[in-house]
């Protein structure tokens, strides 16, 4: 849970900006845009077998 504690003096302007940072330093809506859909076994293994075709071909074209 990311939490902002204001300042005395703190506008909301630059709280608002620390909040998002934080909240993109936790990783959450990365985590939020993958649960956004529920994904069947064989769509999540298919997802899966198609990272590791591009990891794989990346990695290919750094050695040639």
């Amino acid at each position: 849970m990311t939490q902002v504690v204001l300042g005395e003096n703190e506008g909301i302007e630059s709280a608002l900006r620390r909040f998002k940072r934080e909240v993109s330093k936790a990783g959450i809506f990365q985590d939020m845009r993958k649960k956004r859909h529920f994904e069947t076994p064989i769509e999540k293994e298919k997802r899966k077998a198609i990272a590791r075709h591009k990891q794989r071909r990346k990695q290919r074209s750094r050695f040639n």
